[in-house]
């Protein structure tokens, strides 16, 4: 029986690390220290909520449609599975802002666009 891979020790809930490989057919066995993939820290509900997504082709109307929520609902499970996986959101909007008010103090753009881009 093969049981789910677990990312989090269940003792202290720090993160695991794969330490052992086997190859089923074989029995070759490999010891390090591997590094698991992004996609291994993502709770199984997060993991679902990827694949559907990704079965959808990012069309949050059907993600919507298929699992029976909001808007904001998908936007915050996005929201969600893009911190656990370690990309920071505000980071990003912060380096925008600041990108735009450069581009404004240099004059590569008039106030009414720097607005329009603040905006989104």
């Amino acid at each position: 029986m093969k049981y789910p891979l677990i990312t989090q020790c269940p003792v202290c809930e720090h993160p695991l690390h794969a330490a052992k490989l086997e190859c089923g057919h074989c029995r070759t066995t490999i010891e390090n220290d591997f590094e698991l993939s992004k996609l291994a820290l993502l709770s199984p509900e997060q993991l679902h909520f990827a694949i559907t997504f990704l079965v959808n082709r990012g069309n949050i109307k059907e993600v919507e449609k298929e699992l029976g929520i909001s808007y904001p609902t998908v936007r915050g499970k996005l929201n969600d599975i893009i911190t656990a996986l370690g990309y920071d959101l505000r980071k990003k909007s912060e380096v925008d802002k600041k990108k735009v008010i450069s581009m404004l103090e240099n004059g590569e753009i008039t106030a009414d666009a720097a607005v329009k881009m603040l905006k989104g």
